[in-house]
């Protein structure tokens, strides 16, 4: 798919469809108000748990849009994304642990009740400072992007691609959650961390509370789409791109490839992080099972639903399969996941594009252009190497 196709079909798409967006945002943004407001007597009141669990789909959208990042518009198909999310949701985690103080069952001011439980003499040290709520939001991106950093380092480094990737970010959050299963890491081992009581002072068990976190990740939501945004629509994103499209061509042209997917990388993994720790408070519990591979493919199917190549398709993909998945999982729990295995079949056989595309079809088909170095070169701003032929023209075969 070349970039043309990408920037024809989202102008169309975001040009028709604002007054939608703005309407959904709207519809979204008053929904607590329905909780907090309406009696519960009423036809229109919300139960807590309707909330809380379209909380958890504005986190899932954050995470969609940070995975549409690297894939859908850098081409990585990372099977790992999960992991940055965990430990997002861990660093938020510990903080919620140390706010719990000596209200713990061990009454023990400083240890959590579980190394209480475990002996545990003293804090191990990665615990210091989790005290304050700076420090903790520093390392809910801090922690996900070092671990990007130095895996997409060696990984792009060494022109680790396709396939290949994949495997080794999949193999990346197996080996996370081994690890954090085990009693002698400090992170609670299979029961994790729970038993939140409070955040800046809040009571998380409140319904004021419960909107407020609610509000916060629709606000996210929204910075995360206008971040990514910005980023696929600067010359760096036309690079990224380019380098999905044609990457050796884009480092024949003399551009850093390594360097241009680290950044996007590094960045997509600090989003998925903050959607962590997003998702912590308003679900009130963190364990390893949140590494598993399957949570990140899933995930990855979210973007492959509603559309990998469009923002706004990352973010119906999020809130289509994980509505699909609510309904179901209550209705019919053993179906689950040949439905959702059968819908990314489906996808990928008849809807390439995603759910997003049957918006664009109206719009007529776009005009593909082939990604040769004069086109590069004329997307990138750049000029065309020495006897290469214009743009638009077709590449003489070696």
């Amino acid at each position: 798919m070349s970039a043309r196709l990408d920037r024809s079909l989202a102008a169309a798409l975001v040009s028709g469809a604002r007054p939608y967006i703005f309407a959904v945002i709207a519809v979204l943004a008053l929904l607590p108000l329905l909780n907090l407001i309406v009696p519960p007597s009423s036809a229109f009141y919300l139960p807590d748990f309707a909330i809380k669990l379209v909380g958890k789909w504005l986190c899932f959208a954050i995470l969609a849009l940070a995975i549409d990042l690297v894939w859908g518009y850098v081409g990585i198909l990372s099977l790992g994304h999960g992991a940055f999310f965990t430990l997002g949701g861990y660093a938020m985690g510990m903080h919620l642990m140390r706010e719990i103080g000596d209200r713990g069952v061990y009454k023990n001011p400083v240890l959590p009740d579980f190394m209480v439980f475990l002996n545990w003499k003293e804090l191990p040290w990665y615990w210091w400072g989790f005290d304050s709520f700076p420090f903790a939001l520093l390392m809910i991106v801090l922690v996900p992007g070092l671990l990007a950093f130095v895996f997409g380092w060696l990984a792009f480094r060494s022109r680790i691609t396709g396939v290949y990737l994949s495997i080794i970010t999949q193999a990346m959050t197996y080996a996370l959650m081994l690890a954090f299963f085990r009693n002698d890491m400090g992170f609670g081992g299979n029961n994790g961390l729970t038993d939140f009581k409070d955040l800046l002072g809040f009571a998380l068990n409140t319904d004021a509370t419960r909107a407020g976190l609610y509000w916060t990740s629709l606000a996210a939501l929204i910075l995360t789409f206008l971040l990514c945004r910005f980023v696929i629509r600067s010359k760096t994103g036309r690079v990224l791109t380019a380098v999905r499209d044609a990457e050796s061509r884009v480092r024949f042209l003399g551009y850093s490839v390594t360097n241009y997917k680290l950044f996007a990388f590094v960045l997509s993994a600090m989003i998925a992080g903050v959607a962590g720790a997003l998702y912590v408070p308003q679900v009130g519990i963190i364990n390893p099972s949140e590494f598993s591979p399957g949570a990140s493919i899933e995930a990855v199917i979210w973007v492959a639903v509603g559309g990998r190549g469009s923002l706004v398709g990352a973010i119906l993909g999020a809130f289509v399969v994980n509505g699909v998945k609510s309904w179901l999982t209550s209705t019919a729990p053993e179906y689950w996941l040949f439905i959702l295995g059968s819908l990314f079949v489906i996808v990928t056989l008849f809807l390439p594009r995603g759910l997003i595309g049957l918006f664009g079809r109206a719009n007529g088909k776009p005009k593909i252009t082939k990604p040769t170095l004069a086109n590069l070169s004329a997307m990138l701003g750049t000029p065309a190497p020495a006897g290469a032929p214009a743009a638009g023209a077709k590449e003489p075969r070696p």
